[in-house]
């Protein structure tokens, strides 16, 4: 598996829940979202796959909760020290975001069974998992 380039955080061992977004200088989850895709099986699933990782500041990646399209962006609301810049006008997602674990735990890539932050290394993956894969396949009927 390989790093991603989330910085590092120090725990502070007393740090709950309520403590951790005051104490993480990071933001780290504010600096990228994620939206569920479905399961890949086939081989054009795989074509769609490497044809979005091949975009700038994007990456895939499975955990226990399925596939993952993984999108490097910050949020614009973020300020220079890592706060919120709408905190009293925040999403409901924002809201709701459960810090019990979370990257002031331990990097997001922690978690993942497999991760592909690009072309090559999702390619890679595919020659292994598809015996006879070349690119270019056409579109299912």
């Amino acid at each position: 598996m390989n790093n991603l380039d989330f910085p590092k955080i120090e725990v502070a061992q007393t740090a709950g829940s309520a403590q951790k977004c005051d104490l993480c200088t990071n933001s780290t989850c504010c600096t990228y979202i994620t939206q569920q895709i479905d399961t890949p099986r086939s081989k054009y699933d795989f074509e769609v796959l490497l044809w979005q990782v091949s975009h700038k500041n994007i990456g895939i990646y499975k955990d226990s909760d399925g596939w993952f399209l993984m999108i490097d962006a910050p949020c614009a609301h973020l300020e220079m020290d890592g706060r919120c810049g709408i905190y009293d006008d925040r999403p409901t997602i924002c809201r709701t975001h459960d810090n019990d674990f979370c990257e002031y735990d331990a990097p997001a890539e922690d978690g993942f069974e497999l991760y592909f932050p690009n072309y090559a290394l999702l390619l890679e993956y595919c020659e292994t998992r598809f015996k006879k894969w070349t690119t270019g396949n056409p579109a299912p009927k």
